[in-house]
């Protein structure tokens, strides 16, 4: 059985996947009852919550599929904002105070490949991947040799059942019900 997470956080809140994709994802997640823990955008772009939010609300009447108020006043109640550049320390620092003593989150790196590794060993360094899980979407690295190695960054701080890797063309309808 697997435990359930107590936070959620996903790298590049303010690109354009989580513009067209993830809020209106998290959107519909909140309006089913599905989610209902913190989520913790994360991304190097100086904004503020306020206007993260405000960006949320914009990408769900946009690019989401229901009409639901109370849920989306939910969701943006849930918004928690890191700011921060993703190869420092004091980055993960302010992401563990945001965390709020969450013992079981779960890391969503919609950012390009190329930054990965930074992540993942940040995520380690910080105690932020402790007991936690990360998502990759794949392909990922430019060839077999960075993919092996970028698999070996990823094993180095997160045990293999903790790592959950889609295809993002293949696991496409699935990631999205």
């Amino acid at each position: 059985m697997v435990d359930h997470a107590d936070a959620l956080v996903f790298f590049g809140a303010t690109g354009d996947l989580a513009y067209k994709k993830i809020f209106p994802a998290l959107h519909a997640l909140v309006s089913r009852r599905e989610l209902d823990v913190p989520i913790v955008g994360v991304a190097r772009s100086g904004r503020s919550l306020e206007a993260l939010r405000e960006r949320a609300r914009k990408s769900v009447a946009e690019h989401g599929t229901l009409k639901d108020d109370a849920a989306l006043e939910k969701l943006l109640g849930l918004l928690r904002y890191v700011e921060g550049d993703y190869h420092d320390a004091q980055t993960f620092s302010k992401l563990r105070e945001a965390l709020d003593g969450a013992k079981l989150p779960v890391h969503y790196l919609a950012i390009p490949p190329s930054l990965f590794p930074g992540v993942i060993a940040q995520l380690a360094e910080s105690g932020c991947g402790k007991h936690a899980r990360v998502i990759i979407e794949k392909p990922f690295g430019r060839d077999e040799e960075s993919a092996r190695k970028l698999n070996e960054t990823i094993a180095s701080a997160f045990p293999e059942s903790a790592i959950f890797r889609i295809d993002h063309y293949l696991g496409k309808e699935t990631v999205q019900n």
